[in-house]
């Protein structure tokens, strides 16, 4: 499975939106797609998709942006990542999606189970990885940051 750059670019926004929400003053796209180097045209259309799934709320206006809808800690990776992608499933396989008809061949079909397997650890680690555990970390690379800049001599 290969997530595209909708996936990847919408959890960055989502996860700077997270670590630079205040509560009071929204986060603007254009902040976010300097820090991110993505252009606002872009973030627009994530954006929309992660209003639907409630994962972010706009502020309409000249100070408009966004905040988190609900805190990060009730968020998970793959609800972000559902929210942009659609399954995370890796093969298109109605055996294990459980929503299609199966395939002529499912019934002697082995690497169904292959597919099961790596489909339930993918979604199990995003499942289980929530935006409050990415924000921590990016709060923690970021005072390392500083913490090494301090630490700098010039001559």
């Amino acid at each position: 499975m290969k997530i595209s750059t909708k996936g990847r670019y919408g959890l960055r926004a989502v996860l700077d939106i997270a670590l630079h929400d205040d509560g009071e003053t929204p986060v603007s796209l254009t902040e976010i797609a300097e820090r991110q180097y993505v252009s606002v045209n872009y973030l627009e259309q994530l954006m929309t998709k992660l209003k639907k799934a409630n994962i972010v709320k706009g502020v309409r206006g000249a100070q408009g942006g966004y905040h988190m809808a609900r805190p990060a800690d009730e968020i998970s990776v793959g609800e972000v990542l559902r929210a942009l992608e659609g399954s995370l499933e890796p093969v298109d396989c109605a055996e294990i999606m459980t929503d299609g008809i199966p395939c002529e061949g499912a019934k002697a079909c082995v690497t169904k189970f292959v597919w099961k397997r790596i489909g339930d650890a993918i979604n199990d680690a995003v499942d289980h990885l929530m935006l409050s555990d990415l924000v921590d970390e990016g709060k923690s690379l970021i005072n390392n940051e500083k913490a090494v800049a301090g630490n700098c001599v010039r001559g």
